[in-house]
């Protein structure tokens, strides 16, 4: 990702962002200390430092953490016309070794952050847009992300403890967790026994609400899988009492994630970069997303090359002397940005011109994934363009073949 070009700053101030209180350190372009005191996490005092500051000439203000802690001071420079640039952890602490002694307070931080941002730009990293709606559905997909992570944490324990109390109610009810109707009956009925007392009839009228085709076909194979053991498993009341609560909070996690994509779908239409992404074919709802959180309009990237490094789909040269040279994946990028865009380079092989250049790749001796891979680094140049001249994605032309002359 680009670095913010430093030339035309007079004053750089790096906070290191606390929770109550920052600390800042502003340095000139020669290095002298303009400032370098505590800093409240309050929007006066951030506004009548940056405000002073401001009086020294241009201000960029770099912090270690935009989100959370570091969130009101990004708002309140902004606000104020200032520039504000992010330095990562790991760059911070690599550059924390270059400075004299190895204490580690607020006060050192901040100054390593300024020096930065006086003396090496390119460690810096933009923060992200001030689009309010890019904003919104930034916050709104980490939050379904969350939702997404409890949900297979809880799936997953509610598997392990239907598999301790009924093995083959767990095989048959495991893969069907998905099933609001499913949710329903084990939070009614958490144990075998509750599940007998239901009945077919009773376990039909649970499901049917939330799972209408469902519970057609599967209350006769619950009571049959019911069947195949007789033992009670020690521990199968406490267990049950387990499985009703996890199904519960299982069933609103899984509410509130269909609610949210509603509203987020909501947000992403009202995007105008929202139509030019998913008109390219494999990209959908969720993957443009998650791209369009994470990149942006693409302004933060130089190139289409940058933006694959960023994503780790640029492949990383070793050489070394005469012995130790080639071409290997490369294990850093951004995982998340990864991820959309290979899954959306594994969707697109319905379409005839990504299906072309994928078989190519295999005919030339890759393996799936390395050919997916190549895939996701070609359609990276194309979101690239895209993005940056907001415009639909437009099919390669073929090319037609003169007509052949009739014979003679």
């Amino acid at each position: 990702m680009s670095e913010p070009d430093n030339t035309g700053f007079e004053v750089f101030c790096g906070l290191d962002v606390g929770k109550s209180v920052h600390h800042a350190c502003a340095l000139d372009q020669t290095g002298k200390r303009l400032h370098d005191k505590p800093l409240p996490n309050d929007e006066a005092a951030l506004t009548e430092v940056f405000t002073r500051l401001a009086t020294h000439g241009r201000v960029l203000v770099v912090v270690d953490q935009p989100a959370s802690i570091g969130a009101l001071a990004v708002a309140v420079a902004r606000s104020l016309g200032i520039e504000v640039a992010y330095l990562p952890g790991l760059a911070m602490r690599r550059i924390a070794d270059l400075h004299p002694g190895q204490g580690k307070t607020d006060a050192r931080d901040a100054h390593v952050i300024a020096d930065a941002a006086r003396t090496m730009p390119h460690t810096l990293r933009r923060v992200g847009t001030d689009d309010e709606t890019l904003a919104e559905l930034t916050v709104l997909a980490g939050y379904d992300d969350d939702l997404a992570a409890q949900s297979t944490r809880l799936t997953n324990r509610l598997r392990d403890a239907l598999l301790h109390v009924h093995p083959a109610l767990e095989r048959l009810l495991g893969p069907r967790m998905d099933r609001g109707g499913v949710l329903d009956l084990l939070a009614a009925a958490p144990t075998p026994q509750a599940l007998r007392d239901l009945g077919e009839d009773g376990i039909t009228a649970t499901m049917r609400a939330r799972s209408p085709r469902l519970a057609k076909t599967l209350p006769a194979k619950i009571l049959a899988a019911l069947d195949t053991q007789t033992v009670v498993v020690p521990g199968t009341v406490a267990f049950g009492r387990v499985i009703g609560g996890v199904a519960t909070q299982l069933r609103e996690v899984r509410l509130e994630r269909d609610t949210l994509a509603t509203e987020l779908e909501e947000l992403l239409e009202a995007h105008p970069l929202a139509g030019v992404l998913t008109s390219m074919p494999g990209l959908g709802f969720r993957t443009a997303l998650k791209i369009l959180t994470i990149v942006g309009d693409g302004a933060a990237f130089p190139s289409a090359a940058h933006l694959a490094a960023y994503a780790g789909l640029a492949p990383v040269t070793r050489r070394s002397g005469t012995s130790i040279k080639g071409e290997t994946r490369s294990q850093r990028g951004n995982h998340a940005l990864k991820s959309a865009l290979f899954l959306s380079a594994f969707a697109s092989l319905a379409d005839p011109t990504s299906r072309a250049y994928y078989d190519r790749k295999r005919a030339g001796g890759k393996r799936h994934n390395a050919a997916l891979i190549c895939l996701a680094r070609r359609r990276t140049d194309v979101i690239y363009a895209m993005l940056r001249d907001r415009r639909p994605y437009a099919p390669p032309s073929v090319p037609t073949l003169p007509p052949v002359a009739a014979a003679a």
